[in-house]
């Protein structure tokens, strides 16, 4: 648990004994709980061989799947979903270990990116049918070898250079006889997550297609040509906040400043187990300078809104210094349904516009203006690779591109 620099040292790594394959994870938990049985990657032991999995999305149809093994006599370790991935692999090992990887996949419902690693030393990747998680595949360029990264960026740190993204629904099976693609699924419509572009995703990497940086950039002009005000300076919430700010200034031709200065050992607040770790990391994550601010109009520009827990203790600070008018804008729409996806705000009772208009959360927030980049700009300005029905946008406005049982959300909410 904790960070990897916290968890790992030369000991601990001179006592790690392998060959020339391995996976990794820093997964957070959005299904089961955040605790050191549910860390990835999860790792079993069938038949004399070992298998490590590590997974990021979610799997809706979970309890179903979870259900129906257990009336078959499956013993599970974990509250992860990612398990049961699994379970369904092994039990289909006697058709082989390419069918095995096919029954299981096909079994499943919702998103995920998998990587499976085996004691033989195969690399596997695998992508959902509607492709809501990035999985990339580089090649290495010190050693000839595979890797697979969930962010181009980190093949970057690796030397490895960008071979392509996996495509919905294929599977990559990498061994010592090179890299074999197969493709079980039927083909389905694309639905990309469209907050992996907005937030979740390095800006230094290529999802989907696009550029994260310039993608976020784009945002920001596109916000700028919707809601113009008049002000001293733009300024982000560093860091998720940047990229679109700068986009925002530019096209406004207001001064972009860094008004907030963020302590970097802070990690992302929005994904803090408990609300109260949240908002003690939010006072900690930035300091506002003083003299800059003091007396201005300023524009704050943000990436979402998401619990209001940030964006209201940063905003009362800003007032309580002496700024004088303080107006926001928010590089996507509001967030009004929870995503199953694997975005950890499941439920609509953690989202503050599921339940505020956007003048209320105007006036929740101490602001003399609120703005949401329009779900169309927000598209328009993404880029030319998709069209609008290539993005899931179910947190945005409630359609839910794969199904759920009768006790989850419907496809598409009015």
């Amino acid at each position: 648990m904790g960070l990897v620099s916290d968890v790992f040292n030369d000991a601990r790594l001179d006592f790690l004994k392998g060959e020339c394959s391995s996976i990794g994870h820093v997964r957070y938990s959005t299904t089961g709980d955040s605790n050191l049985i549910n860390a990835q990657p999860f790792v079993i032991t069938y038949s004399g061989k070992s298998y490590g999995v590590a997974h990021n999305g979610n799997l809706v149809n979970a309890h179903i799947l979870k259900k129906e093994l257990e009336e078959e006599g499956s013993i599970f370790q974990t509250t992860t979903d990612s398990e049961i991935f699994l379970h369904l692999f092994v039990k289909n090992l006697k058709n082989g270990f390419e069918e095995a990887l096919i029954n299981a996949v096909t079994r499943l419902k919702g998103a995920y990116s998998f990587i499976l690693l085996t004691s033989r030393g195969e690399i596997v990747g695998i992508k959902d049918p509607n492709g809501f998680r990035p999985l990339c595949l580089g090649r290495c360029l010190l050693n000839d070898r595979y890797v697979l990264a969930s962010e181009s960026c980190a093949l970057d740190l690796v030397q490895a250079e960008f071979v392509r993204e996996l495509e919905p629904g294929e599977i990559v099976i990498i061994s010592d006889d090179g890299v074999k693609s197969i493709h079980p699924h039927k083909q389905v419509q694309q639905s990309c997550c469209i907050f992996e572009l907005i937030y979740f995703a390095r800006p230094d990497s290529t999802i989907f297609g696009e550029n994260v940086y310039l993608t976020r950039k784009a945002h920001g002009r596109q916000l700028a040509k919707e809601a113009p005000v008049d002000a001293d300076l733009v300024m982000p919430f560093p860091d998720s906040g940047n990229y679109a700010a700068i986009g925002y200034a530019e096209e406004s031709g207001i001064p972009f400043d860094l008004g907030m200065i963020r302590n970097h050992y802070v990690g992302r607040t929005f994904i803090q187990p408990t609300q109260s770790m949240r908002d003690f990391s939010v006072r900690m994550k930035l300091n506002p300078v003083k003299e800059l601010l003091k007396g201005k109009d300023i524009i704050i520009i943000e990436d979402s809104i998401i619990r209001g827990t940030t964006a209201k203790n940063r905003v009362n600070a800003l007032r309580d210094l002496g700024v004088k008018h303080v107006h926001m804008r928010i590089s996507c729409p509001p967030h009004r349904f929870p995503c199953h996806y694997g975005i950890d705000f499941s439920t609509k009772g953690e989202l503050i516009a599921a339940s505020k208009s956007v003048e209320e959360l105007r006036e929740f927030l101490g602001l003399d203006s609120l703005y949401y980049l329009s779900l169309e700009g927000m598209l328009d300005s993404t880029g030319v690779e998709f069209s609008e029905n290539n993005f899931c946008k179910a947190c945005f406005d409630g359609c839910y591109p794969v199904e759920f049982d009768d006790n989850m959300s419907k496809t598409c909410l009015e």
